[in-house]
């Protein structure tokens, strides 16, 4: 028995778990929500480990993944904001980097070639920022813990890696396209 489908029927599953947290944080059930999004968490680093481990590495699987992440950060960071919990120009910020460098894909996938998801350094630092932000803010609105000014600092650090991850991409990806692909890069 082939078991290769099991890492996209687990992205799948966070998919899922998104609305549920969204609406328990909307409740002001902030323990619950942290526990759904720290399961989530721990389900993104299962489904990464068991493709990798066992070669079961799909392009579905490749789709899946990142959209599964971004659309759990974006739908934390719009909520959160909503609820005031974290100030809406930051979820702002994070969004309209999101939705640039999703518009430069689509674009660069239609006009040059197909997009090969290459994460930059800043940008996995960016995103492992941005989770553990979400994950103190949650975890302050259920338990007060961390204070404030850890996630003041952690939110600056996000603005600041967003900021250069955001333009990292716009510049690499347009250098290719001036290059005409990849490969001519």
């Amino acid at each position: 028995m082939h078991l290769g489908w099991i890492p996209n029927a687990i992205s799948l599953l966070r998919i899922a778990l998104i609305v549920p947290i969204l609406m328990l944080i909307l409740r002001d059930q902030y323990a619950w929500a942290l526990g759904l999004f720290f399961f989530a968490g721990f389900s993104d680093g299962l489904d990464g480990y068991l493709a990798t481990r066992f070669n079961w590495q799909t392009r579905l699987g490749g789709l899946l993944d990142p959209v599964a992440d971004k659309f759990l950060v974006a739908g934390l960071f719009v909520t959160l904001a909503w609820v005031e919990q974290i100030p809406a120009w930051l979820a702002t910020v994070v969004i309209l980097r999101d939705v640039i460098i999703f518009g430069g894909a689509v674009a660069y996938n239609f006009m040059i070639e197909p997009v090969q998801g290459e994460p930059s350094r800043i940008s996995k630092l960016n995103t492992a920022l941005e989770l553990m932000f979400l994950f103190f803010v949650l975890s302050h609105a259920g338990y007060g813990w961390p204070d404030a000014i850890t996630q003041t600092v952690l939110g600056a650090s996000i603005l600041v890696t967003v900021v250069i991850s955001g333009a990292d991409y716009v510049w690499s990806w347009s250098r290719r396209a001036r290059a005409g692909g990849v490969n001519e890069a």
